[in-house]
């Protein structure tokens, strides 16, 4: 990372106060661009899933900032990659997915992006391609020629990527190792098809995206540039978008939005300054006091962080439907009829319901046997008492406004309705 000055662009100096940058391969150079007004960025994104987590936000949120500051963003889809499967933090290789599969996931990821990106014709207005359109049409023995011949296997094989699995004697087929050239021809071609000079992601890309930028180099595209963003942990360790109940989805389909909203407001303490700058739009000044606040007022801050960020991504009548929810069950303690719902049998309540299968139905515990580990704990509340008697059965006298309320703890909650 080189870099002599504070950033003069407003793009920089934006990502520098609000922490998104941890490498740069020129800083002044890069800089020089985004102050010209003429910077186009790209990020890409493979399709192994229905839809990205909350682990991709940040590279999401520099795109956003990236328009906010005059300049183009590219979002490229892996729908090419994604068939090589990228063996960068793994210690074996990714499942193979088919055609459909991915081409299924990157509909159902395309979605998200409207939400935080506007996307047209206009200069600044963003784009969304697939590297399919290019890896797919190369001819082998042509591709080994024009660009095989610039990567050293010898450069390669030193790339953490590689590194880690061959020290730990995991297999690291010929296909993955055909990964970081791809990723390499994408900046290439980017380049040529939209001007692309910059390439950002995630501090364990950085091996990848140098490559590309060497690549280009050695292929006489114009001046390029890489920037990562830091891995993110929470204040605790723990990795960005996972949760002991699984990873936190930016799809509606796979998370609803008052559960992302839990998730937010349910940050640590020591964590919600860093990512009221990272996951929102709110001015420094604004975050600055939010970050001031100390003891049980700090949750007024988190309550703004949740409303902030599920207005991004689902729109702000959803995030503020979210805080009423909350407000109504943890403040008035009253039933809130958006809380998660689960649809029943009337007749499993008038046979009598177990209620040890009644919370694993609700997906608040996997199992009857982390259920009962729950009940010995005080862990599990029907209708916001505690379960004393493991074998208890729900009926419909239990109903309270045409629901019952299950409880995990003090923060998840799910409404049986039949």
């Amino acid at each position: 990372m080189s870099s002599t000055n504070q950033p003069s662009s407003e793009f920089l100096a934006i990502l520098s106060e609000r922490g998104f940058i941890h490498q740069v391969s020129d800083m002044d150079g890069l800089d020089a661009k985004a102050k010209s007004g003429d910077l186009a960025a790209y990020i890409g994104f493979d399709c192994t899933a229905p839809s990205l987590h909350v682990g991709s936000l940040v590279q999401i949120m520099m795109l956003r900032w990236l328009q906010k500051t005059g300049g183009k963003p590219v979002v490229l889809m892996g729908g090419g990659t994604t068939r090589v499967g990228d063996p960068s933090g793994k210690d074996e290789s990714r499942k193979l997915l088919s055609v459909e599969d991915i081409q299924a996931n990157k509909v159902s990821i395309q979605k998200v992006f409207a939400n935080f990106l506007t996307f047209g014709e206009a200069k600044t207005d963003a784009v969304m391609v697939d590297n399919a359109d290019w890896l797919d049409t190369l001819k082998y023995l042509d591709f080994l020629r024009d660009v095989g011949r610039h990567f050293s296997v010898n450069r390669m094989l030193s790339m953490e990527s590689m590194k880690m699995r061959l020290e730990r004697d995991q297999e690291l087929s010929f296909l993955e190792f055909n990964y970081m050239v791809c990723q390499g021809y994408d900046f290439v071609e980017l380049s040529k098809r939209y001007g692309c000079t910059l390439q950002m992601g995630g501090s364990d890309q950085w091996g990848n995206i140098i490559t590309g930028l060497d690549l280009g180099r050695r292929m006489g595209t114009p001046q390029l540039f890489c920037l990562t963003s830091p891995l993110l942990t929470t204040a605790s360790g723990a990795k960005m978008g996972k949760t002991a109940q699984g990873a936190v989805w930016l799809s509606e389909a796979m998370l609803p939005a008052y559960d992302y909203w839990q998730y937010w407001r349910n940050c640590d303490d020591a964590d919600v300054g860093r990512f009221l700058k990272l996951f929102t739009d709110l001015p420094l000044d604004e975050i600055a006091k939010l970050e001031a606040l100390d003891g049980a007022e700090i949750n007024e801050a988190k309550k703004t962080l949740a409303t902030e960020t599920t207005a991004l991504l689902h729109g702000r009548d959803k995030a503020l439907g979210a805080a009423e929810t909350a407000r109504k069950t943890f403040e008035e303690g009253a039933l809130a009829q958006s809380l998660p719902t689960i649809g029943i049998e009337r007749a499993e309540l008038v046979a009598g319901l177990g209620v040890l299968g009644a919370f694993v139905k609700a997906g608040l515990v996997a199992s009857t046997g982390e259920a009962r580990r729950q009940v010995k704990g005080g862990g599990l509340k029907v209708n916001d008492a505690a379960v004393t008697d493991e074998r208890g059965t729900l009926h419909e006298s239990d109903l309270i406004d045409g629901a019952i309320k299950l409880s995990l703890g003090r923060k998840r909650h799910v409404l049986l309705k039949p």
